[in-house]
């Protein structure tokens, strides 16, 4: 850790005092936009010195004081001679030529994406990606994402929880536009507070991540980037409806206020007031449920000034009734005429992002980042009482530039963040305040050609977990043509919200106990994680068309983990690791566009997730070891008239899984120690008339495949025996959909 920090501290000056010349070539236009040219050739004339610019048209070369005529030159526009009498920022702007003859060239971008050059094992979701299922919110956009796991986590309140690297969502720093997000109160609810035709792409990076975002993830990071109003569509319109009762409504309008200021209004509405009992154990198969979604968000654009800047306002309510099929909540309530559940949820956030670019010197810039959240949930399940109050802020101010040349990146900052809890649970109240404020310095060399390195590290101080370090590190060797190996590893700290994260314990009659042990949350000790990983991306022609195969493999250990025993069928204990935990992921992919508008994408993962729990070491509860994936995806040729049709199936398989323990429930009440293989296929048909109008239909679980009494003691929900947390497959069965896309483009 020490030479770490001093090599950093020590690169500033070993650059700083090479003798060269720095600068930026872009392309001239009349919307006064900065947009650099990749590949233009600069070199002294009449010498043997020279360079190319990189994918930002940036450049750095050797200057002496011999050297005079800086020469300039990029296809398809008028070369340049510049005169340079000492060392100074050059940034030059090249006119197109207006005389060459043009030369179309067509290739189609891929929905996903892989990066050759980046340093950390990221994948890019584009909308066209999200577009292949129904992503009526975040939570369901990973379905045809082989790197996210999706899960129900309990038989009533169909909540979907995501993992990656077979850790669950808390582990992951879930971010929109960078900002964190889905943390504290919203973990368990906030990924289907995002609807999906709010999101413009997601970014998934494998591993601990950057410094930048914080010291919290440890199996990687999600974020997800919205639409921007000076992009979206005028006018938008989704509307949707499915066999299991859901209707959803999505509007997005968007205007241009004066020559600067965009703004949006979005709204979204779903409801489901239909009540489903397929399996006949008296309860609901999906919740009731009612969610109202705003959000108004400006932009500023000032190229000139090279500012801009964004403001989000959000405002949501959304309930949820979930319980026994004739569960009233005016007469039934907190009795034993039926057991039932309700969870009501208010939350507004205001954030506002900041950023500028030096017009004159591109590679500087300064972001200011800020955010302010209040949720309120109040909730009830039978006769357990969950309530909590998270009021949330955070700020982060990031400032980059280079040393020596654009291939020596810095990126530093600090932040801060406040967090507020109030939490009843039962008849216990339980209230804290965290803050933290941390430094960060983070160091790229992009040498794209061969070698990339990120290396951070940021110190904080947080009033309950100390003062500590983290570290991180990310590098790519690409050795040939369309390779990349890529190596990670970082360190990972978080206090763990042990109710707000498990809410699907109190859909069960099970005691609960927190064996405390002195720590300053909840009794508890922080949770702290080493990440480590290796990946291997090789592109190739097969047949000749592009194809591509990935592997990676990445292990989690845990120095402290805050341990959520179930094995005791009466009760769930929350206590601090007292031996080993960690998570080994391995994952083989296989992409192939073989033929025009066919896509391949097919995976296969092995999970190794393992905790010494009080009663040993076991194999966490409900991971399948063995996961299958694949997805086809064709479109037709595109007609003149936008016409098209668009076609997607994805397959998933997974292995056994672990139950935790129910020896000691009576025999009735007892399940077998590992489930049955479980197999789903979803499939969805796109039919585009115009640029402005599309139908789509689609199935969830085509085959049917149920989850047999997924609720153990529904025959007696106000039992000791009552639970609803052995969920690892569908409940409700096949599930179709349809719905329809209308939009007015900007003109």
């Amino acid at each position: 850790m020490k030479n770490l920090i001093y090599i950093l501290l020590i690169l500033p000056s070993v650059f700083f005092s090479q003798e060269k010349i720095m600068g930026m070539v872009m392309e001239a236009n009349d919307r006064n936009e900065h947009i650099g040219l990749p590949g233009a050739n600069v070199f002294w004339l009449n010498t043997k010195v020279g360079t190319v610019t990189d994918l930002d048209g940036k450049f750095t070369i050797d200057y002496k004081k011999e050297y005079s005529k800086l020469v300039i030159s990029y296809v398809g526009f008028k070369t340049d001679t510049l005169t340079i009498k000492e060392p100074k920022m050059v940034h030059h702007w090249l006119q197109p030529t207006d005389n060459l003859d043009a030369i179309t060239l067509t290739s189609r971008k891929q929905a996903t994406r892989k990066s050759y050059l980046q340093a950390q094992n990221v994948l890019t979701v584009s909308s066209d990606e999200l577009l292949k299922a129904a992503c009526c919110n975040l939570s369901e956009s990973f379905e045809t994402n082989p790197s996210i796991d999706v899960n129900f986590t309990d038989a009533v309140t169909g909540t979907r929880q995501i993992k990656m690297l077979g850790l669950t969502s808390p582990y992951i720093l879930i971010a929109t536009e960078n900002i964190p997000s889905i943390r504290g109160a919203s973990q368990a609810f906030g990924l289907s507070f995002i609807p999906g035709t709010w999101v413009e792409s997601i970014q998934i990076t494998k591993g601990a991540g950057s410094v930048v975002n914080g010291y919290e993830s440890i199996a990687g990071q999600i974020n997800a980037e919205l639409v921007k109003p000076s992009k979206d569509d005028k006018l938008f319109i989704n509307a949707y409806g499915s066999l299991n009762g859901r209707l959803e409504l999505n509007t997005h309008i968007n205007s241009t206020v004066g020559n600067k200021w965009h703004t949006g209004l979005y709204l979204h509405g779903n409801m489901r007031n239909q009540k489903f009992d397929k399996n006949e154990d008296t309860f609901l198969d999906m919740p009731l449920q009612k969610q109202i979604n705003m959000m108004n968000r400006w932009q500023y654009t000032n190229p000139e000034k090279g500012l801009v800047s964004f403001i989000n306002l959000k405002f949501l309510t959304d309930t949820k009734q979930s319980g026994q099929l004739n569960f009233n909540p005016v007469t039934d309530k907190m009795t034993t005429n039926y057991w039932g559940s309700e969870i009501i949820t208010n939350r507004y956030e205001i954030a506002a992002k900041l950023g500028y670019v030096n017009p004159e010197v591109p590679w500087q810039s300064l972001g200011v980042q800020t955010a302010f959240s209040s949720h309120k949930q109040e909730s009830y399940f039978g006769f357990k009482t969950y309530d909590i109050t998270h009021n949330s802020l955070y700020t982060n101010a990031i400032y980059n530039s280079i040393i020596s040349d654009s291939r020596h990146k810095i990126k530093t900052g600090v932040s801060y963040t406040y967090d507020h809890y109030d939490e009843l649970v039962n008849t216990n109240d339980f209230e804290r305040t965290e803050t933290s404020v941390g430094g960060f310095f983070e160091y790229s060399h992009d040498n794209l050609e061969l070698f990339n390195l990120t290396a951070g590290i940021r110190i904080d101080y947080h009033n309950l977990l100390g003062t500590f370090i983290t570290p991180r590190m990310h590098a790519r060797y690409s050795p040939w043509s369309q390779s990349a190996f890529r190596a990670s590893f970082g360190r990972g700290k978080r206090s763990a919200n042990i109710f707000a994260e498990n809410q699907k314990l109190f859909a069960t009659s099970r005691n609960i106990v927190i064996n405390n042990v002195g720590g300053n949350i909840y009794g508890l000790d922080p949770e702290i994680a080493w990440n480590y990983g290796v990946s291997y991306l090789q592109g190739f022609n097969l047949f000749g068309k592009k194809a591509d195969i990935t592997l990676d493999y990445y292990k989690t250990d845990f120095k402290n983990q805050v341990v959520v025993d179930y094995e005791n069928p009466l009760e769930v204990s929350f206590y601090n690791l007292d031996g080993k935990s960690y998570a080994n992921s391995f994952q083989a992919e296989f992409n192939w566009n073989s033929f025009e508008g066919f896509d391949l994408r097919v995976a296969y993962k092995y999970y190794e997730v393992k905790t010494d729990y009080e009663s040993g070491r076991l194999t966490r509860p409900l991971t399948p070891k063995h996961r299958f994936f694949a997805n086809v995806g064709y479109k037709t040729h595109k007609k003149d008239n936008e016409i098209l049709w668009k076609f997607d199936t994805t397959f998933n398989w997974l292995g056994e899984q672990r139950f935790s323990s129910t020896a000691t429930n009576p025999i009735q009440y007892q399940l077998p120690e590992q489930t049955p293989t479980v197999s789903t296929l979803n499939a969805q048909i796109t039919r585009v008339f115009s640029s402005k109008f599309e139908v789509y239909l689609g199935g969830e679980n085509i085959t049917n495949v149920r989850q047999p009494n997924p609720i153990i003691g529904s025959d007696d929900p106000f039992g000791a025996n009552f639970d609803t947390t052995f969920v690892y497959g569908p409940i409700f069965g096949s599930m179709y959909y349809v719905g329809l896309r209308f939009k007015i483009n900007k003109s």
